[in-house]
């Protein structure tokens, strides 16, 4: 912990601000931000969202800027302070852009096609596996293994990835299964290959 600093004969602990909190939040172009019941609207060209303020954190609203501050000082607070922070920042580029993750079905017959909302997959069980994509969320698929999921939501959207990429997780000896674009699968070395 920092050492204290001496405020009139009284030793006063010094507590670490929190980076992220510290820092004005820009509203980017297009996005309106409105702050009404202890939650924050968000509305922008790509949809709307709506984030609660954490507990102990005040929030600010001027010109094209967001500013956060503590009303206490502890640490649930100050760490609150971060995640709001960051929370906010996410939400502000998912109804301005959106975000994607993007996964691919590797295997010899593998496949993945779309009924409505619903993705249809062929990884190697006795039957088809369907999932449907939760409100908020658009399911796509490229050349038959490639899935793009979209939406504006940053944490539905890694959720829906990992959902689907835990359906047929990639196995460890031929890469087979779902995986994402950028994942690098660590391959281990087959019996054969060993006792050769």
């Amino acid at each position: 912990m920092p050492k204290p600093y001496d405020r009139d004969n009284i030793l006063v602990p010094i507590f670490n601000m929190s980076r992220l909190g510290k820092n004005p939040i820009e509203i980017l172009d297009g996005v309106e931000v409105k702050l009404e019941d202890k939650k924050l609207n968000f509305k922008g060209p790509k949809g709307t969202l709506e984030l609660p303020v954490l507990e102990n954190v005040k929030v600010e609203i001027k010109d094209k800027e967001i500013l956060l501050s503590i009303t206490k000082d502890s640490k649930q607070a100050r760490s609150n302070w971060g995640t709001l922070a960051s929370l906010i920042k996410n939400t502000i580029l998912g109804v301005k852009e959106g975000y994607e993750r993007t996964l691919q079905i590797v295997g010899v017959g593998y496949r993945g096609s779309m009924e409505g909302a619903v993705l249809v997959l062929n990884v190697g069980f006795s039957h088809q596996v369907k999932f449907l994509a939760p409100e908020g969320i658009t399911l796509s698929i490229d050349k038959n293994n490639i899935i793009k999921v979209e939406g504006i939501d940053k944490y539905l959207v890694g959720e829906s990835a990992a959902k689907i990429r835990r359906i047929k997780k990639p196995e460890p000896y031929k890469g087979k299964g779902i995986r994402y674009t950028d994942e690098v699968v660590r391959r281990k070395v087959g019996k054969k290959a060993v006792g050769a």
